[in-house]
């Protein structure tokens, strides 16, 4: 087990394990805690960084310039342990960097900051991905942060519900039953921006909107403290729990899974980004505690 990072002030306390760089406890001022309770009989997740692909790949795959390399689901980046690089009360940075491992899966040279900032109720959260090749890098990145089903604040988990910043509309995508996303959509249980939460939204895996329109949710019961989540900068948006599980994932996804049977380029697949030579991407999100309103 490798020793967790702590980060705190006096509204939050966040606790970090540098074997992917996941955040794996958030807890209130009076150690109530936001975060999963990882019960192995559901998924012992708390909230993986998914980098360099997010989803499943076709055959266990990607395909670039010819070439095929194997790829796990969401990723190597969960499965690595991380550097820490920089550390304050409130702050810490945490870096992989490409080596032997990584290029037999993904052939480029790079480094992936994760940052973790408390400022007052709010943990922000930075992805940095850096490309230290000299040519353009394809990527794709996503955040899977599962938070308390019910929250800690005594209200029943069937009061809980997820509220969208803006209208979405239309259909979401489907996930076959091997993780790729299939060729028929489902339809959108949103009513007005609102989702009531109950586990049979999730009887067929996670629900996925591609593209997202919102840029924010509210998560939470109908009264009481709620956590307010943005993220700025990903267009698409993955919504997850196993029935009767104590979590909710909101993760948004700079990616997405293999359409299914897909044999392409990995630089051609939906929602894989470029990174220039020796340029950065930075991707973001944020959790607040909010008041109880």
């Amino acid at each position: 087990m490798t020793d967790l990072i702590t980060i705190a002030n006096d509204r939050l306390t966040a606790r970090i394990n540098p074997h992917g760089a996941e955040l794996t406890h958030l807890n209130d001022a009076d150690g109530r805690e936001l975060m999963t309770n990882a019960d192995p009989a559901f998924w012992t997740g708390h909230a993986p960084i998914l980098f360099p692909v997010v989803g499943v790949v076709n055959e266990g795959v990607i395909r670039l310039d010819g070439k095929s390399y194997p790829m796990q689901k969401h990723g190597f980046a969960r499965h690595s342990t991380f550097d820490v690089v920089a550390q304050t009360e409130t702050s810490a940075t945490f870096r992989l960097t490409d080596g032997e491992e990584t290029h037999s899966a993904y052939p480029f040279a790079f480094a992936l900051d994760i940052v973790f900032t408390l400022d007052g109720a709010t943990l922000a959260i930075e992805a940095v991905i850096h490309n230290r090749t000299d040519a353009a890098m394809p990527a794709s990145f996503g955040f899977h942060p599962a938070f308390a089903w019910p929250l800690p604040y005594g209200e029943p988990r069937a009061d809980h519900r997820i509220t969208f910043s803006a209208d979405e509309p239309g259909k979401l995508k489907a996930i076959s039953p091997d993780g790729q996303i299939a060729i028929d959509e489902r339809p959108s249980p949103v009513e007005g921006r609102v989702i009531a939460l109950r586990d049979e939204l999730f009887a067929k895996d996670a629900l996925v909107w591609d593209p997202i329109h919102s840029d924010a949710v509210t998560y939470g019961a109908k009264i009481g403290p709620q956590l307010h989540i943005t993220f700025p900068d990903t267009p698409k948006l993955g919504i997850w729990t196993k029935p009767g599980a104590a979590y909710v994932c909101v993760e948004p996804w700079h990616g997405i899974a293999d359409p299914e049977g897909y044999t392409g380029d990995y630089r051609d697949k939906p929602g894989v980004f470029e990174v220039a030579a020796g340029d950065t991407k930075r991707i973001t999100m944020s959790v607040t505690l909010a008041a109880e309103h």
